[in-house]
């Protein structure tokens, strides 16, 4: 299958900042792809390459099988862009705004059924700075489908969301994909990828650092998994030492953890039950994608 984009060796500096620097990547046609890494790292910089906004310095970019500097406008008129920083006038109306976007595209589909599907129906003749968080991600969502677009990308779409407005934003991602449609999604929540990406990509210092699934880059990590629970007064837990995959057991008072590999937590959960101990609050906590974005890029802060 060929892929809908093909990023090879993409460069772009600002002086003598490299902002991009060497970035190789792929996206298949109907995929969520995420792009994640620290402030700073050349997310934005590869994206907007991609879409045709920014000149590369080097390197070559090809999306639907165009290359975006040449055919922008053919381009613009099968993708859709949902950019980080996207504002409207506050007093522009929802539909006023979808009016106005639709007589940018040589062809689109009606938007009348958009204020259904995205839940603006209600929001029709609300105006722009009157909508919540949400409202607005969904009118974004709504002007980037306009066009019936083939790909569509989405830059940190559910910053400012609450945790009710966020989740039910990921349907909207899932819905955009459900329709035929592959999705590039850029953002620094890994709950999100790993809830949502087919494949991600990592890139740090303008480079891609590391480009799997995610259940691919935790196994990569080769970390231990963690079983906690609560014990009843006299219980050993040093019992436990000899439980395959065990590396260490450590117990605090009642509380008990037990670190190692493997099925760990179905070989604890057994040794306990010949023990006749049923814990209430057996947990068991694994590496996850922050993990494995923490070990490759650091924990210090960036601006």
């Amino acid at each position: 299958m060929n892929p809908i984009i093909e990023v090879r060796n993409l460069r772009k500096a600002y002086g003598r900042t490299k902002a991009v620097d060497d970035v190789s990547l792929t996206v298949q046609p109907g995929e969520i792809f995420g792009i994640v890494g620290p402030n700073g790292a050349g997310k934005t910089t590869t994206i907007e390459s991609i879409i045709g906004l920014r000149q590369p310095d080097g390197g070559s970019v090809s999306v639907l099988g165009m290359n975006p500097q040449a055919e922008p406008k053919k381009l613009g008129n099968r993708i859709g862009v949902q950019l980080q920083e996207a504002a409207l006038p506050d007093r522009m109306k929802v539909w006023e705004a979808l009016d106005l976007y639709a007589s940018f595209y040589e062809r689109t589909v009606p938007w009348e059924p958009l204020l259904e599907t995205w839940g603006l129906a209600e929001k029709r003749q609300a105006q722009f700075g009157n909508l919540s968080g949400g409202q607005k991600q969904r009118l974004f969502i709504s002007l980037a489908l306009l066009n019936d677009p083939e790909v569509v990308f989405l830059d940190e779409l559910t910053t400012g969301l609450d945790p009710q407005a966020r989740r039910a934003t990921w349907d909207l991602v899932r819905a955009i994909r459900e329709q035929g449609k592959t999705v590039v999604l850029i953002t620094h929540f890994m709950d999100e990828i790993e809830a949502l990406a087919d494949r991600v990509a990592i890139i740090d210092h303008g480079r891609v650092i590391a480009l799997d699934t995610p259940p691919n880059l935790v196994a990569q990590l080769q970390s231990e998994t963690q079983v906690h629970f609560t014990t009843p007064n006299g219980f050993e837990a040093d019992v436990l030492r000899a439980v395959a995959g065990v590396t260490a057991v450590n117990q605090q008072n009642q509380q008990v953890t037990v670190t190692g590999r493997g099925p760990l937590l179905a070989n604890v959960a057994a040794a306990l039950a010949q023990h006749n101990i049923a814990p209430h609050d057996l947990r068991v906590q694994q590496a996850n994608l922050e993990d494995v974005f923490l070990a490759l890029t650091g924990r210090a802060i960036r601006n």
